[in-house]
């Protein structure tokens, strides 16, 4: 089966609540309207149609739209060699998805990653705790409301005490100029 047929059954099993196909470059998106079921529909694609593999989940913020989140789920299916992306939006007021670890054991630290950097929670998460930051951080570092330059920390023995600058740092790109290596933080400083 193509990644169409496969997207056309999984919207037939799931007709009220499943939307779509979206295809952009290639790629086709399936929409799923209530979150609640996000775990029911991918639990089909996988036991159902071969999307064996979980990719990765992101998360997009949608600041001021509704719903504030979007979590998007990547998956392939090694046997047909096909990819599908489902999405679905996350209100603010519940900011919570159930969980798909038990479809793909791949999911544990991918969901564990949205919560720590987007506050997505999600239900029935084996060990739903930060992987990245610290427990205890009051913060969602990929939120937009973030600031770039940072949140001064409490804890100056865990994390730095000032905001930390981001212009002129080693991974800071230039603006302008027509050429990307002129852009390129490591042009500017060939030893380091």
């Amino acid at each position: 089966m193509s990644a169409k047929q496969l997207a056309r059954t999984l919207k037939q099993q799931f007709m009220a609540v499943v939307s779509g196909p979206v295809e952009f470059r290639g790629e086709l998106t399936l929409e799923v309207s209530e979150a609640s079921r996000v775990a029911e529909v991918c639990d089909f694609a996988k036991s159902e149609l071969g999307f064996d593999y979980l990719v990765d989940l992101t998360t997009i913020d949608n600041d001021a739209d509704a719903p504030r989140w979007t979590a998007v789920y990547h998956l392939y299916g090694y046997g047909h060699g096909c990819h599908l992306r489902l999405k679905t939006g996350v209100s603010e007021e519940l900011s919570e998805l159930p969980t798909v670890s038990g479809v793909w054991r791949t999911a544990n630290w991918h969901e564990r990653e949205a919560y720590d950097m987007m506050g997505i929670r999600f239900a029935g998460h084996p060990d739903l705790r930060r992987i990245l930051m610290w427990e205890g951080y009051p913060y969602f570092p990929l939120r937009k409301d973030f600031p770039l330059a940072g949140k001064p920390s409490e804890m100056p023995d865990v994390a730095f005490s000032d905001p930390a600058p981001l212009e002129g740092g080693p991974f800071v790109t230039v603006a302008g100029g027509g050429d990307s290596t002129v852009r390129e933080p490591r042009m500017r400083n060939p030893e380091g």
